[in-house]
This record gives C-alpha cells, sequence and structure tokens, in this order.
C-alpha cells in the first residue's frame, strides 16, 4: 500500500562489536573486584582494627586515653598548629597562584619549582633544615639565644615545618583552575573601573571558592598527620610540643597500645570528616562547572 513503510527489525551488532562489549565488561568487573579488594585490605581493614584496639579495654579505659593531660594538650596543639598553617598556607597559595596565572615576568618557572619543592623534600629533611637555621648550634641560633627567642623545640618551630611541607597544596590546587579560566573576568572588571582588590573579592574569589577549599581540606589533612617533621624539631616534650602524631607514637613505643588506638581513632575520626569534606566540595565544584 501507497504510504505504508514496512517495520523493519534492527539488525543486530556485528559479532566483533559484542564480542569487545562482553570483553569490556569482563574487565570493568575484574578492576572493580580488584579495587574493592584493595581497598578492603589497606584501608577499610586496618580502620576497623584501629577502633576495635582503641576499645579493647572498654569504654572507660578509651575515654581516659582521650582525656589524659598529655592526650589533651597533643590534641590542642594539633589544633592550634592547624589553625596557623592553614590561613597563612591560603594567603601564600592565592598570592602565588595569582602570580603565575595573572602575569607573565621573569622567574616564573623558577617560582613554581620552589613551590613544588616540599613535594620533594623528606620530611626529615625540612626539619633537619630547621634546625640547622634555627638551632642552637645553626646559623642563626647564637642570635635567637641572645634575644631569648626559642624556635626549636618549641611551637615556632612546629609552625614552620609544618608551613613548609604543606606549603604547595593551595597553591596547587588553584594554579591549574586559575590557568583555565584564563584573565578575561578580571580585565573585564578593570576596564569597567573597578579596582584591583574589588575585581580580586568580586570576580576572582567567587571563581576559585570551590578549589580553595579543597586546596584547604587537603592542607589540613596534612597538617594534623604530620609526623616527619614535626618529630625533627619539637623534642617530644610531654604536655608543651607533642602533637598527636607523635603523642601516639611515645605511647605506643610504652606499650600502652589501648591508648595509642584510642588517640589513633580520633585522627581516624579527622580524616573521615575530611573524606566527607572533600567529596562533598568535589560534588559542588562539578555541579558548578554543569552549571556554567
Amino acid at each position: 500500500m501507497a504510504g505504508i513503510v514496512p517495520i523493519q527489525n534492527a539488525a543486530p551488532p556485528p559479532l566483533k562489536q559484542r564480542v569487545n562489549n562482553n570483553e569490556s565488561l569482563i574487565v570493568r568487573l575484574v578492576l572493580i573486584v580488584i579495587a574493592i579488594m584493595f581497598l578492603g585490605l589497606f584501608l577499610i581493614l586496618p580502620l576497623i582494627a584501629i577502633f576495635v584496639k582503641a576499645f579493647d579495654k572498654g569504654i572507660a579505659a578509651y575515654l581516659a586515653a582521650i582525656s589524659n593531660p598529655d592526650a589533651l594538650a597533643a590534641i590542642k596543639l594539633t589544633i592550634l598548629i592547624t589553625i596557623l598553617v592553614v590561613p597563612l598556607n591560603a594567603i601564600f597559595g592565592v598570592a602565588a597562584a595569582w602570580a603565575v596565572t595573572k602575569f607573565h615576568f621573569k622567574g616564573k618557572s623558577l617560582l613554581i619549582t620552589i613551590i613544588d619543592l616540599p613535594f620533594a623534600v623528606s620530611p626529615v629533611i625540612a626539619g633537619l633544615i630547621f634546625v640547622l637555621l634555627f638551632g642552637t648550634h645553626g646559623w642563626l641560633g647564637p642570635w635567637l639565644i641572645d634575644h631569648n627567642i626559642k624556635i626549636i623545640f618549641a611551637v615556632p618551630g612546629i609552625v614552620l615545618t609544618t608551613i613548609f611541607v604543606t606549603l604547595p597544596f593551595v597553591a596547587r590546587e588553584l594554579i591549574p583552575l586559575m590557568q583555565m579560566q584564563g584573565t578575561y573576568d578580571e580585565e573585564a572588571s578593570l576596564t569597567l573601573g573597578a579596582s584591583g582588590w574589588k575585581t580580586f573579592f568580586m570576580i576572582t574569589l567567587p571563581n576559585i571558592k570551590w578549589g580553595l577549599l579543597y586546596g584547604l581540606i587537603l592542607c589540613s589533612a596534612r597538617t594534623i598527620g604530620e609526623f616527619g617533621a614535626v618529630s625533627v624539631v619539637s623534642g617530644h616534650i610531654r604536655g608543651l610540643t607533642n602533637t598527636m602524631p607523635l603523642h601516639i607514637e611515645i605511647l605506643y613505643n610504652e606499650y600502652q597500645f589501648s591508648a595509642a588506638f584510642a588517640v589513633a581513632s580520633l585522627m581516624s575520626i579527622f580524616a573521615i570528616i575530611t573524606l566527607v569534606v572533600k567529596n562533598v566540595v568535589e560534588w559542588k565544584a562539578k555541579q558548578q562547572v554543569q552549571q556554567s
């Protein structure tokens, strides 16, 4: 009949395509199983073991371990170091990323290399560098002693070494983001008569807020868990210069395993909270990219 087109069954995909699809499905399943097994063995199982060991002697022993004066001092010091280090790294990271991405100048590659330097230097070596600079027999040691300024085996030394170790995290998150965004928005704002600071707060900062927050989360996590550099400059003074990782080491070396794992469980809780916040930030950032 005229005007009627017979319905034709869709031709099945070629045999080679079906085989490839089956192979890719098998590969995906194998990779997923391997990833789950790896995470379970090296991440989830140890995390469960920490909490099991922490409550091994009961809730009363757990509460006594984390409320011990030395433990409380270590927790307070860790929080204090984080409060001091993260904002300073945020200021440096934003300034460095702004300079690298918005301006052309000689020595830009050198600046990027210096920003990446803490990634290449062992934290222990970083601690030794500050001992060489500020220790009793260091380059600035005699001057510091004459002026009654104490850096090594004190809180300032811990802050300085932690800043060095965590220096790249904010800048390295912002540099690729700001390079991708370019300079068009800032140039348009300046052309319309806005000042540099107004352009930064009204244009640049809103555009980089999720990348900045992501960098701050990574910086905070590294600050809380830093051990090597802090161990060198702290002196392991109980109640004064011991952060949470150092306090855990002391308890473990003294065979106070339940107490050590109790404090470790607090650090694990901090890590889990950081992971949750990190995922939320990533989700928000993806939503912003999709909307734009």
